[in-house]
């Protein structure tokens, strides 16, 4: 019996001696699940194993994204080895906003400019304690414009769907506005930033005729789900950011791999682990582009894909 105490007080001592990662989230387990799992991928590439040789603390906001800065200051006091922020600029800022100690190492995942939204001094020299993985959602929200005039070429008007609380939202709607001038259409911009406001702008677009344009925004992205059941509820063509809208039976997507900028985060969190700095490792872009279609989708809302439509997605769901 000693032999045994003496054998969990040891691995007690090796649990307690583990790196902890401090895991900040501003949505639940379950939408966040196929990001997780890239990230877990990316750490165990880099050596590590959650439960084996590094503990994971997480904070999840439920969608509540006022409560992020709590739950990031609440990760700092913990004195956690490495603060994650997957997710979006909301999440990397709230992350730098709390750990003004270099103590706290932070990898962000965003679809932004960090640099422009001032998480980063620059993508080659980050500076300071943080480091982490850019995709080109929040760029090519106006390709999403030019998809969308393509599929609906007789349409007189588009309307685009933004959350006016991300940081982003301005800079992507001047974006869209000079795409839609170059297009030919007319835009109306419509806001959302809670869920009670999804189905009223669904039914507005199937009354008027037209399609709908999510710009980039974590909020929206995680709430695929429940877009995609307006989207067919009310037969409107839409396009978002993410693939989890086509793959919920919404119509399209175009945005950035969230698989593979998740799991780059989780490896740079691995060489971070073993010693390397934050301010020594290069923000890392990827360039990666996803557009998925839904064949049925286009079939519920009364539209044909043509073949070079087809020729031209990454994916397409029959």
């Amino acid at each position: 019996m000693a032999g045994a105490v003496t054998w969990t007080t040891s691995l007690h001592a090796q649990k307690l001696t583990m790196p902890v990662i401090g895991y900040l989230c501003a949505e639940s387990p379950e939408p966040f699940a196929s990001r997780l799992k890239a990230f877990h991928e990316g750490l165990r590439e880099a050596g590590f194993v959650e439960g084996r040789n590094v503990a994971i603390e997480y904070q999840w906001a439920e969608g509540q994204y006022t409560r992020l800065p709590a739950l990031a200051a609440n990760l700092v006091a913990r004195n956690v080895d490495i603060i994650v922020a997957p997710g979006g600029a909301p999440v990397a800022l709230a992350a730098k906003a709390a750990a003004t100690n270099t103590n706290n190492a932070i990898v962000f995942e965003m679809g932004g400019d960090p640099v422009q939204l001032g998480v980063v001094d620059s993508l080659s020299r980050p500076g300071g304690n943080i480091t982490g993985v850019s995709s080109l959602s929040v760029d090519v929200s106006p390709k999403r414009l030019e998809l969308m005039h393509e599929l609906l070429a007789s349409a007189a008007k588009l309307t685009v769907v933004a959350n006016p609380t991300s940081p982003t939202a301005n800079s992507q709607l001047q974006k869209l506005r000079s795409a839609a001038e170059t297009l030919g259409v007319r835009l109306q911009v419509v806001n959302a930033s809670t869920e009670k406001e999804f189905e009223p702008i669904f039914s507005a677009v199937a009354e008027e005729g037209g399609g709908l344009v999510f710009t980039s925004d974590p909020y929206l992205a995680f709430r695929s789900r429940q877009l995609a059941e307006l989207a067919m509820k009310y037969r409107v063509p839409a396009i978002t950011q993410s693939r989890d809208f086509p793959m919920a039976g919404g119509l399209m997507s175009y945005g950035g791999d969230f698989a593979q900028s998740h799991r780059r985060a989780g490896m740079y969190v691995g060489r971070i682990l073993k010693g390397e700095k934050p301010s020594d490792l290069p923000v890392q872009l990827v360039t990666r582009l996803e557009f998925i279609i839904n064949m049925r989708a286009a079939k519920l809302v009364g539209r044909e894909f043509s073949p070079s439509f087809v020729s031209g997605a990454d994916e397409v769901i029959e």
